[in-house]
């Protein structure tokens, strides 16, 4: 493990050294707010403290783990496509955004527009869990993949903003719940999630807890909805005649 001591090091530095290094194992201290961290990168296996600024591992390729013992800023994870990201806090806007692939597992809460434009291709499918609560606009223009959130300190109440779903044409999102959110559009429909659907994300939530020590059978006593499209061309209309 090779440790780099941030501090008020460039992005373009700092990435560098991470890029060019045949360690492929990294601790970074005294992080503070840099952006573009493991933008691009892959086999890389790196260990944040202090608080990275936007579009932390971005573009993230195949066999990256990057865990942050703090919060993160805006767009982590955006367009990523494959690897892992694992926050212990708080993560910023558009945690996600257009991702490919890969995991991002997220502690505590996550700020508007977490997991727009995810979507998947073949056995590519990305995957993003939040353990407490989403803002506004949760899943906008949701193309495929998957997002969990678990409201774990919300006690029933729901876990999303305004507006979840917004523009959805593919993938799910599961919320742990009794209260699902009242101004769902009319192209999500939901339903209570049967056993099947439960089964379908066990693995997934059995990693979240063992990244954050929850225990599992906790979380799987609660309510789980599920949220999908109604359609899968729901603006076909705009295109053909019908």
């Amino acid at each position: 493990m090779q440790k780099i001591t941030v501090n008020h090091m460039s992005f373009k530095q700092l990435n560098s050294l991470i890029r060019d290094e045949s360690e492929n194992t990294f601790e970074l201290d005294e992080v503070h707010g840099q952006r573009f961290i493991a933008a691009g990168m892959q086999n890389k296996n790196i260990t944040i403290s202090g608080i990275p600024g936007n579009a932390l591992g971005a573009c993230l390729e195949k066999s990256s783990r990057i865990f942050v013992k703090n919060d993160c800023q805006d767009a982590t994870g955006d367009t990523m496509n494959d690897g892992e990201i694992i926050i212990c806090g708080n993560c910023g806007d558009t945690a996600g955004y257009s991702m490919r692939g890969g995991k991002i597992f997220i502690k505590e809460s996550a700020g508007y527009r977490a997991g727009i434009h995810m979507k998947e291709y073949k056995d590519e499918k990305p995957v993003l869990v939040i353990g407490d609560r989403a803002g506004s606009f949760l899943g906008e223009y949701l193309a495929g993949g998957l997002i969990i959130v678990l409201g774990l300190n919300q006690k029933g109440k729901c876990p999303v903003g305004n507006f979840c779903g917004t523009g959805m044409h593919g993938g799910q999102i599961f919320l742990r719940t009794d209260e699902l959110p009242k101004d769902l559009p009319k192209q999500v429909v939901y339903r209570k999630a049967t056993k099947k659907d439960l089964l379908s994300i066990k693995t997934v939530i059995n990693q979240f807890c063992k990244e954050f020590s929850f225990d599992k059978d906790d979380i799987f006593k609660a309510n789980f909805y599920v949220l999908e499209p109604n359609s899968t061309l729901p603006y076909k209309q705009h295109y053909t005649a019908i």
